[in-house]
């Protein structure tokens, strides 16, 4: 009898011994039904052995080994166990959250559906003379067909009615499908742009550090065409049969980096990953990455999981981007599991951004790193645009806007060019207020405000999701007179509508972009110039061209100049360059008006020289004399309760469990977190530092043991490591 190692989708620290009969070594990897409890619950198999602790008389049979769909490899599973020795996470859980939804079920194995294109057949020449004019769908599809061939997925996105006239074209013998095996040289690369001189240069850079791990920091303007440096890599990379993995920080920025990739690679295998596939979709795009016959996987944090046997390239594009790290459950950096994940494999990643985060521009400033940098934007008549700060002290505000303000947005709408006027801040106020008895619109289940949104007549909260309807009177006082206090995307959309009644005005937010395909709609309606002036948030900050889009305007920026989290300033630093790139990207020139109160602030200063580097460099300067990342390492215990008391008491406790810290490492006093009730629970965290990770690991591990063992009570904890929030 044969005894499974089995991790389960459970909060425990353990992996589970079953019997089975028929298991060999080639079912490591492999999914499995086994008893748990009163039901049947889905495992993998993680090793073999010939004993188990567990006696013979109560080891439990699994039901059956899942074979239908092939094992996870060894490479994937080490990836699994890296990721729960370093972020102190079960290894049933780690597994788990890699895995699409339908995997971890014990219903029907999905199968793997095989990629396919088109191509023009037999008299799909003369057909596309003989088409009405009326046959739009059919034209459009026998247009690109006539270009060269093209995945069926491209064709798919074209249209809503592409499925049906496709199989219509194919009936009629106009086209002809064909599967996609992946094969060495197999997919083609459409070069659109020349490079530049410093394009070249990275690119050499790049093919004279040889075979190999090399980690690659790709520091470029905004504009400076990283993108087309990464197209250039992944096409060699699918020319000698092997696969890259692309990483962005927002599903927002993937529908149109998936359209540029795969018009880029079109008849080339590229799937997509993130949460915003349905569970059959996903599902599919992960067997195709885990067969081989994907070639480019693009996708969100998600994605760094995917089982890739031919992986020779990693991209993470928007390195620095908060994105990165998921913030509950299983608390990893996808950039982080990357960089590894390229250590493994012994291939090359590229980590690209504007503005790198100060631990990966401290690596490589230190050499860990390969520093490569683009200082011109790629199209040669684009400039960067110019930064200025407009002075809050002399400008009276009207509804929120200083006078030079207007007359910017007031001439662009005269040359007919496009302005962005940016709000970090949805709904038409950040909170509702009684003059009468200063009351104001708090949550009930949060201590944060609720942000009302006018035109659904709600308020709601954007940490816990909880709304109420617009109050008629103050709940306080019954005064009817409440008024919004501050200002949200919504409210600066009616603001401009007044103002320039004339002007079409389209606002991009998470609320205006919610229902399905409504933020590729509004995309498509700035890149046609059907819009005059845009309101967003940093939804629209990063990843889009627009090419007609000359001024930036920015408000409410100083609010990030008062928090006390000490990565506000580079964040802040890196949402404004974000914001400012998109202006100016052709051969207009651009324009970003910052209204502040602190027009001399460092910040400000380097931002209007395009300084970086220098910015960077006192940032760093600072957090060494503080004691911050990346000078130090940190990991936080978080707990939360119905009470505070309780939180804390857990914390304390704990604190006393690990003992006395050793020498290097520095544990502070529990508590409670910056928004301290969530969700109708009471939170509080523990903060450990050291200036050695490997010390730091050391003790979390014999730390974690000791917290799993005690008993089971109310307060609900988890450990962070190298966390980003507090």
């Amino acid at each position: 009898m044969t005894i499974l190692r089995v991790a389960l989708d459970l909060p425990l620290p353990r992996v589970f011994d079953y019997a089975c009969d028929d298991a060999t070594t080639a079912d490591i990897g492999m999914r499995v039904l086994v008893p748990f409890g009163n039901k049947q619950a889905i495992g993998v198999i993680i090793g073999l052995a010939d004993k188990s602790e567990v006696g013979s008389g109560k080891l439990k049979a699994a039901v059956r080994v899942l074979r239908e769909t092939p094992a996870l490899a060894r490479d994937w599973l080490e990836l699994a166990q890296f990721c729960s020795d370093y972020y102190h996470r079960p290894l049933g859980e780690v597994i788990f959250n890699g895995l699409p939804w339908r995997l971890r079920q014990a219903g029907a194995t999905p199968t793997l559906k095989e990629a396919a294109a088109y191509r023009l057949g037999d008299g799909g020449r003369e057909a596309l003379a003989q088409l009405p004019a009326r046959a739009k769908v059919k034209r459009a599809l026998l247009q690109t067909l006539l270009q060269s061939d093209c995945a069926e997925q491209l064709l798919l996105a074209q249209s809503a009615g592409a499925k049906k006239a496709l199989s219509e074209l194919a009936d009629a013998g106009w086209i002809e499908r064909y599967l996609l095996q992946g094969s060495p040289g197999n997919g083609r690369f459409i070069e659109k742009l020349a490079l530049n001189s410093e394009q070249k240069q990275v690119l050499k850079h790049i093919d004279d550090s040889g075979p190999g791990y090399q980690a690659f920091l790709l520091h470029g303007i905004t504009g400076s065409g990283k993108t087309e440096i990464y197209l250039r890599l992944i096409a060699r990379t699918v020319a000698a049969g092997k696969q890259a993995l692309v990483l962005v920080p927002e599903i927002s920025l993937t529908p149109s980096l998936e359209q540029e990739f795969r018009t880029r690679f079109p008849d080339t295998p590229l799937v997509s990953l993130h949460s915003g596939l349905a569970d059959g979709e996903r599902t599919q795009h992960w067997l195709q990455a885990q067969s081989g016959t994907a070639a480019i996987v693009l996708g969100t944090r998600l994605a760094v999981f995917a089982p890739l046997p031919k992986l020779a390239l990693i991209v993470v594009d928007e390195e620095q981007d908060a994105s990165f790290k998921q913030q509950e459950g299983l608390r990893y950096s996808a950039r982080d599991v990357a960089v590894f994940r390229a250590h493994q494999a012994g291939i090359p990643i590229v980590l690209g951004s504007a503005t790198p985060a100060l631990e990966t521009y401290a690596h490589a400033l230190s050499g860990r790193y390969r520093l490569l940098r683009l200082a011109q934007r790629a199209v040669p008549q684009a400039q960067l645009p110019l930064v200025r700060t407009v002075d809050m002290r002399k400008h009276k505000l009207e509804d929120g806007f200083a006078p030079p303000l207007v007359e910017a947005l007031a001439e662009r709408l005269e040359r007919g060019e496009q302005s962005l006027v940016f709000l970090n801040r949805r709904g038409y106020a950040p909170v509702l207020m009684c003059p009468a008895c200063d009351w104001v619109s708090g949550c009930k289940r949060c201590s944060s405000r609720m942000v009302l949104h006018l035109a659904d007549r709600q308020l709601r909260c954007h940490h816990c999701g909880a709304s109420t309807p617009v109050p008629r009177h103050c709940p306080s006082c019954g005064n009817a007179d409440v008024h919004p206090f501050g200002r949200g995307t919504q409210r600066l959309e009616a603001t401009l509508a007044a103002r320039f009644p004339q002007a079409r005005i389209l606002r991009v937010d998470r609320d205006s972009t919610r229902n399905k395909g409504s933020f590729a709609r509004m995309l498509g309606e700035i890149q046609g110039g059907r819009a005059d002036i845009l309101v967003g948030t940093q939804i629209l900050a990063k990843g889009h061209d627009f090419p007609n889009l000359t001024l930036v305007a920015v408000l409410n920026a100083d609010s990030a100049l008062y928090s006390a989290d000490y990565r506000a300033p580079e964040r802040l630093f890196a949402q404004l360059v974000q914001v400012a790139g998109r202006a100016g990207r052709a051969g207009l020139p651009g324009e970003v008006l910052i209204q502040t109160q602190y027009p001399k602030h460092p910040l400000y200063l380097a931002l209007a020289q395009h300084d970086f580097p220098g910015f960077a460099q006192t940032l760093l300067a600072e957090r060494e004399q503080a004691g911050f990342p990346p000078y130090v390492f940190e990991a936080v215990l978080r707990a939360e309760a119905a009470e505070i008391g309780s939180a804390l008491e857990f914390l304390r406790e704990a604190a006393e469990l690990a003992g006395p810290p050793p020498a290097g490492i520095t544990l502070y006093d529990p508590v409670p977190m910056s928004v301290a009730r969530l969700a109708e629970r009471e939170r509080a965290q523990l903060l450990l530092q050291s200036a050695s990770r490997k010390a730091l690991q050391t003790y979390l591990t014999t730390w974690a043991e000791k917290l799993h063992a005690l008993p089971q009570r109310a307060v609900r904890w988890h450990l962070d490591v190298d966390p980003i929030e507090f």
